[in-house]
């Protein structure tokens, strides 16, 4: 399979930007996806927020199983603090800025104690198509910031009020490279990764693989009974779809795009694609 890898030019500046904003925050939000955690953990966003007070938020929570409960339990066992959420769910924004609050209690306190009203502030930072801008406009109480399913729709910074907040939309930001080929797939999956630059091929049928193995019951109640290969799966689904070219061949793009639309859009269930160990090998 291919190597994936994907770091334009934009996201140098970006992260030069937040770089150079992090001074100005009081603590920063990570939006991670809840159905791959370990796969959206950037490193090097961690190492930007050095000392300052981190927030995890596991989003789109409703798209992953109960699995996604052990892997909250093994991030909070690292000491860091993460909440599961819906960012499409006003549930999810008295949760958030219950959080939000406690990270900052004590500077509150502080102020208040010198009659100031002092505002503070949050970067929200993550790799793209996460939820960023979503959870942002939870918090806002309306839309403000611009929001899209398709990877790096955010490019530059936004300041937005919320709630005696300040919160800073940033661009979506990847590692510099992926060293570990696995949980890049699973950011492919899951749309963090410009499908243009993807050999769509390549993950159709390595998240069909997976599927099989982890999820095989989902495959069969969406699908029917398929093959015993990614290519038949592939093949079986086409057939079904009636996603055939002329002479019988089949359309294999077509059933490509499919699987993956459907796996992103929850038809396929409730799925969860790291493991804990994936997790533990995060330093969050």
């Amino acid at each position: 399979m291919k190597q994936i890898q994907w770091y334009p030019g934009h996201m140098t500046a970006a992260m030069r930007m937040m770089e150079g904003h992090i001074a100005l925050v009081d603590g920063v939000i990570f939006v991670l996806d809840a159905r791959c955690p370990a796969a959206s953990f950037n490193p090097k966003l961690k190492k930007m927020a050095g000392a300052k007070p981190v927030l995890y938020v596991l989003n789109k929570a409703d798209l992953a199983d109960e699995r996604v409960d052990i892997l909250l339990k093994r991030i909070r066992e690292q000491g860091a603090t993460v909440l599961k959420i819906n960012a499409v769910n006003n549930a999810s924004r008295r949760d958030i800025l219950g959080a939000i609050e406690k990270i900052v209690a004590e500077k509150r306190e502080r102020a208040q104690s010198k009659g100031q009203n002092k505002v503070f502030r949050f970067m929200v930072a993550g790799v793209p198509n996460t939820g960023k801008s979503t959870l942002i406009n939870l918090l806002a109480g309306s839309r403000r910031a611009e929001t899209g399913d398709k990877a790096g729709v955010t490019r530059g910074k936004q300041w937005i009020r919320s709630d005696g907040f300040e919160l800073l939309d940033t661009p979506g930001t990847m590692p510099p490279a992926f060293e570990n080929q696995y949980l890049a797939r699973h950011l492919a999956y899951v749309g963090s990764i410009n499908d243009d630059i993807l050999d769509i091929d390549d993950i159709a049928l390595e998240l069909l693989k997976e599927l099989a193995e982890k999820y095989p019951a989902r495959l069969v109640e969406r699908y029917g009974d398929l093959g015993d290969t990614p290519l038949n799966m592939l093949e079986t689904v086409c057939k079904r779809r009636g996603f055939m070219l002329r002479g019988g061949e089949y359309d294999y793009e077509r059933g490509e795009r499919a699987v993956i639309d459907d796996f992103r859009k929850g038809k396929l269930g409730r799925i969860t694609l790291d493991s804990a160990a994936d997790v533990d090998n995060c330093k969050f």
